[in-house]
């Protein structure tokens, strides 16, 4: 009986950021706004790239609301997705080429979100984090914090549901 052998580390690593990749530049929204993830294991921490094109309000200067909804909003997304296909992704059952190539798996679907505004986003680099509250086949929430100089500090927090996409296991 032949058992099969692991996958050098560096392998799994390329595929893990090939997957990441693939997932966030996939979606024309997030690259129009600059989003970007950084990756550390099974755990991804959100990266709004300021640019002046964010800015709502000049005269503070102040990041434009709705863009750090939906930078709240994509981090919620792209962080449950992450955490769904995670199995799969380990084990080499997605096809990562094919990923790139635009056949992406399906991603949640947005029932409700809201958004807490705790100070003004000033114009700098922004910080988010989201935790899965509950996730089932069906039903996903998920709280996520942003900040930008200080973790301690945020600037906007939020809370998601979502509609999970159907899987070839359900």
């Amino acid at each position: 009986m032949s058992r099969k052998r692991p996958e050098p580390m560096q392998v799994v690593k390329q595929r893990r950021d090939a997957a990441l990749n693939a997932l966030v530049h996939g979606v024309p929204y997030i690259r129009f706004l600059g989003i970007e993830f950084d990756r550390r294991g099974d755990e991804l921490t959100g990266l709004l790239n300021f640019n002046e094109t964010q800015i709502g309000n000049p005269f503070l200067p102040a990041i434009h609301g709705g863009v750090t909804a939906a930078f709240l909003e994509v981090t919620s997304i792209i962080s449950l997705s992450w955490a769904y296909l995670w199995p799969d992704i380990e084990s080499g059952a997605i096809d990562v080429e094919a990923m790139a190539k635009g056949q992406l798996p399906g991603l949640p679907k947005t029932i409700g979100f809201t958004v807490d505004y705790l100070r003004s986003g000033l114009p700098r680099d922004a910080y988010a984090r989201a935790i899965i509250s509950r996730s089932g086949r069906r039903y996903a929430t998920v709280r996520v914090e942003a900040w930008q100089d200080n973790h301690t500090r945020l600037f906007a927090q939020g809370v998601g549901r979502f509609r999970m996409p159907h899987t070839p296991r359900d």
